[in-house]
């Protein structure tokens, strides 16, 4: 087995680093691509120094079986047929391909067969907001079918990469100091503050992610399921929360959807309110589950619930998932 990971020196690049070694990840070699900033750089893996290679349009692709990608929707676009020429099976966690019908959206949780129908030899990793929160919504699905969500995300610095986290602590020290926080990745200062606005708006007033999450969703899950999102970056440094309020076609009890978070693959139940257990992205941070709590009636429909979730954005919401599409290609496949 003959690995590459493209992008490795971002910030989800280190993730996918980090998971091979962590989950034991079945490979005979590991091979590393970046843009010519990061050409050069060496990394350890399993003990073995390993070196940046320039991707290139060329024939460094022949023999490696599975490309985990992470390097921007533009440079999927621009490298997607020299990666995959030789028949390496791309796993793309940019948003270039999601939406296309010959590629297959996949959260292996919710919709793994999915991946077996691969004719451009290219997988798509979804948004990170919307796999957290499609894993927990299977539990739901399962039990009765979702009419619709409502979801407000609380995202956290990490969503924008390593530059993103960076500008934030810089903010943060910046203040302490005295001295003015600059403003680069974000649309205002981030520190002390939330941003109802992440990727750019569209027409109908909705911002691509928040969009993002309608349309995926209906895809991942195979359903004619509406979601309405709110987007809002919060001055926290890694883990995504998302506040989820949907409607079923029948009543669920608070009690039959515990069970069914409880039971669901890659979901930790955290809800105990009497004794302020709650998923919180300060001690999930680092994490690989999608992490529910605070789950209750809603008081205005009879067929509501409402939860909490929390989940790492860059595990689960990226490198992780691509990782498992390969784990779960290399068992059935």
């Amino acid at each position: 087995m003959k690995v590459a990971i493209v992008g490795a020196s971002g910030a989800v690049g280190q993730e996918f680093l980090k998971i091979l070694e962590e989950h034991s990840f079945p490979l005979d070699e590991l091979l590393l691509f970046g843009s010519e900033r990061s050409a050069g750089r060496k990394y350890t893996f399993r003990g073995q120094e390993l070196t940046v290679k320039l991707l290139q349009h060329n024939d460094d692709f022949r023999g490696v079986d599975i490309a985990l990608v992470s390097a921007g929707g533009g440079t999927s676009k621009e490298f997607a047929g020299t990666i995959t020429k030789h028949g390496t099976l791309m796993i793309d966690n940019s948003s270039a391909f999601r939406m296309d019908d010959d590629v297959p959206l996949v959260v292996p949780e919710v919709n793994p067969e999915d991946a077996l129908d691969a004719p451009r030899r290219i997988i798509a990793n979804p948004n990170c907001t919307t796999i957290q929160m499609v894993v927990a919504l299977n539990a739901i699905e399962k039990l009765s079918h979702i009419r619709r969500v409502h979801v407000s995300t609380y995202q956290s610095a990490s969503g924008a990469g390593a530059q993103g986290m960076a500008e934030l602590e810089q903010q943060h020290s910046d203040l302490a100091a005295g001295r003015d926080a600059n403003v680069e990745k974000f649309a205002y200062q981030l520190a002390y503050n939330v941003i109802p606005h992440i990727d750019v708006f569209t027409d109908n007033g909705y911002t691509k992610e928040e969009m993002k999450m309608f349309n995926e969703t209906r895809k991942i899950m195979h359903s004619d399921i509406r979601v309405s999102a709110t987007c809002v970056r919060v001055p926290v440094l890694r883990a995504h929360s998302e506040s989820v309020w949907l409607e079923t076609e029948r009543p669920v009890t608070v009690e039959e959807a515990r069970a069914a978070f409880a039971a669901a693959e890659g979901v930790v139940l955290m809800d105990e309110p009497a004794d302020k257990v709650y998923p919180m992205p300060l001690f999930i941070a680092g994490r690989e589950p999608v992490y529910v709590g605070r789950i209750r009636r809603d008081l205005t429909c009879d067929n509501g619930l409402s939860f909490w979730c929390v989940s790492d954005q860059i595990k689960k919401g990226a490198a992780l998932n691509a990782v498992q599409i390969a784990e779960w290609l290399i068992k059935h496949n």
